[in-house]
């Protein structure tokens, strides 16, 4: 998914990008190719990592930004729309705006495939995805050859930075943009204590575990479910799932797999993003305590993935790309939530959570590489947000 088309005499917008550089670039790269660019910014950490000379900031009301983008895209005869995620407030009308105007949409997201991926769709990822999800569609798809992905250089230092700078120019120049509200939480003291609560914990998480490793790939092995924790404010969830909370996952998940009948374990795993936001060590045990279970539930925090989903008996996810990951091991996987891989035979598609413990089925891996094949040939970058841009196919 590198072919964009003309880009030479084109009039290309950016919108917001990843936290940091990217688009900037991007923006850079696009110029040197003909293309006339524009930018549109919401607060100052977007104009802190944007190119000034095509610079316009949005202050207005939130109600009329529709007007203005609509009136922006005509005046500016824009032919083509990047932009990062698709459920943000701006980014959705922004796309609904270019749908009826009949201009391209092109979102980029995190990898669908990690590492050294990042997403690029046209008008919607994830559940807003053009992708099929028909079986039949991915049995008649041929798999080729294909380049081994490289490694992006991908730096974690780098995103930490872009994030810390970003949170903090929006933070101070906020009377700039006074109008502008958040996806999230935009407290820049809030996030400095919980990157200083997320490397602290990352620093002790590896010792207090070290020994669940070993239990996982002996004791264990082959004797519990995997349950992977998703972000707490991830739009995955509150977007493309029945689940408002974190918290009503685990508790549907507990509920269930105490009415199993089975003695084997539930083991669960906090996503690295939430290592210094969220911590639901008390509430799973809790809630497991109610449900009489509390002594064959594990909570895990930085245990290596790939070794819990490999002696797992299944997974349960609500839409994580760990889902594909797991799948990848040949792992019945169920997936609780709207997910791009939800597909009859690579997944327990349609199965009831309850009928999962006892009715897991492993999936189809033929069918699944025809999958992986076809979504990586159309919608994944060989590049990082946090390293080296991908390369992308200009027609003349």
């Amino acid at each position: 998914m590198n072919a964009l088309g003309t880009i030479k005499n084109k009039n290309i917008l950016f919108l917001q990008g990843p936290m940091g550089s990217f688009f900037k670039k991007l923006d850079i790269l696009f110029k040197k190719n003909g293309a006339k660019t524009y930018k549109i910014g919401f607060n100052a950490g977007d104009s802190f990592f944007s190119n000034h000379y095509n610079y316009f900031p949005y202050r207005d009301m939130r109600e009329n930004y529709s007007t203005f983008i609509r009136n922006f895209l005509h005046e500016k005869k824009i032919d083509k729309i990047f932009l990062f995620g698709d459920c943000r407030f701006y980014q959705s009308i922004s796309i609904k705006v270019a749908k009826e105007l009949g201009i391209e949409v092109f979102v980029f997201e995190e990898g669908y495939i990690r590492p050294y991926y990042i997403t690029m769709e046209k008008y919607g990822v994830n559940d807003f995805s053009n992708i099929s999800r028909e079986a039949d569609f991915y049995k008649k798809v041929k798999v080729s050859n294909s380049q081994e992905p490289v490694d992006t250089q991908y730096s974690p230092l780098n995103m930490v930075a872009s994030s810390t700078i970003y949170y903090l120019v929006s933070n101070l120049l906020h009377f700039r943009y006074p109008n502008y509200i958040h996806h999230r939480e935009f407290s820049a003291i809030k996030e400095f204590v919980n990157g200083v609560r997320s490397l602290f914990r990352k620093l002790i998480y590896p010792f207090y575990e070290k020994k669940y490793l070993e239990i996982i790939k002996n004791e264990l092995s082959n004797n519990y479910f995997f349950v992977a924790l998703q972000t707490y404010n991830d739009f995955q969830v509150l977007e493309h799932s029945e689940y408002k909370s974190i918290e009503k996952f685990i508790i549907k998940v507990l509920e269930s797999f105490s009415n199993s009948g089975l003695n084997c374990w539930l083991v669960f795993k906090h996503h690295p993003v939430d290592r210094g936001r969220k911590n639901y060590k008390h509430f799973i045990t809790d809630q497991a305590r109610l449900f009489g279970i509390e002594d064959r539930v594990l909570v895990l925090y930085d245990t290596h993935l790939p070794t819990c989903l490999q002696n797992a008996k299944g997974t349960v996810t609500i839409n994580s790309t760990v889902g594909l990951s797991s799948l990848y091991h040949k792992i019945p996987t169920i997936t609780l939530g709207n997910a791009i891989y939800d597909i009859e035979g690579i997944t327990c598609k349609d199965m009831k959570l309850d009928d999962f413990w006892h009715d897991y089925k492993a999936p189809d891996m033929e069918l699944l590489e025809k999958y992986r094949f076809f979504i990586i040939e159309n919608t994944q970058l060989n590049g990082s947000f946090y390293g080296n841009l991908p390369t992308f196919k200009f027609d003349s």
